[in-house]
């Protein structure tokens, strides 16, 4: 049963390492990556601009979020990175509310992770209105602050504008990543040119193409 063991974990590493090697080394527009029609508007000044758009309740989200993050801090200055909540139905505005009201009450260095445990690790639904209450309660922040915040016309106005911001980069999907408002790629994208490959892989080939967009647009292309 050992052996067997050990023999499964060598064959996973091996089709790892050989999914790798096919990440891709040239990435090509309409395969590894998209470039949008109509260019939007960035707010990094001289920065190339990377937008995530993500969904606290996505699984490849969640699975993205640690490797992002080393990226985003592997580019320095070179970047300015920002999240945008998504919303393909009403269901999920309450989470659009909760990332922008965290971010409004300084709380969303300290919860932004936790929500996605809670969610993921701890198999807890955290969708609606109550259930996004019992969670920030759970985690020291008075119920009448947090509401006032959540249904304060700022927060609203910045759900809005996220929805407008998923219609204008044509967002169909998350976790997608936005560069210089012009390219877009993501790990589905990835895999529809490598192949279905493990996460891991889809990842790594995700990173490699982002890297190029930034060097893209940092050319102005």
């Amino acid at each position: 049963m050992r052996f067997l063991k050990q023999l499964i974990a060598a064959l996973g590493l091996s089709l790892l390492a050989a999914g790798a090697g096919a990440a891709p080394d040239k990435p090509q527009n309409g395969v590894d990556y998209r470039t949008l029609e109509k260019p939007q508007q960035t707010e990094s000044g001289q920065k190339v601009e990377v937008t995530e758009f993500f969904w606290y309740s996505c699984p490849h989200c969640f699975a993205l979020e640690h490797e992002l993050v080393a990226w985003v801090k592997k580019q320095g200055d070179s970047i300015s990175f920002k999240r945008v909540p998504v919303a393909f139905r009403d269901s999920m505005v309450p989470q659009q509310k909760l990332f922008y009201t965290l971010e409004a009450m300084g709380k969303f260095d300290e919860l932004h992770q936790k929500l996605f445990n809670r969610i993921h690790v701890e198999k807890k639904r955290t969708d609606s209105e109550s259930e996004i209450i019992e969670f920030v309660t759970a985690n020291g922040i008075d119920k009448q602050k947090f509401l006032d915040v959540y249904n304060s016309f700022g927060v609203q106005a910045k759900a809005k504008r996220a929805t407008q911001l998923m219609q204008a980069y044509q967002v169909d999907g998350v976790p997608l990543l936005a560069v210089g408002g012009r390219y877009l790629t993501s790990p589905s994208i990835i895999a529809g040119s490598i192949g279905n490959r493990p996460e891991p892989v889809l990842h790594q080939g995700t990173f490699q193409v982002m890297d190029f967009l930034v060097r893209q647009a940092k050319q102005g292309k």
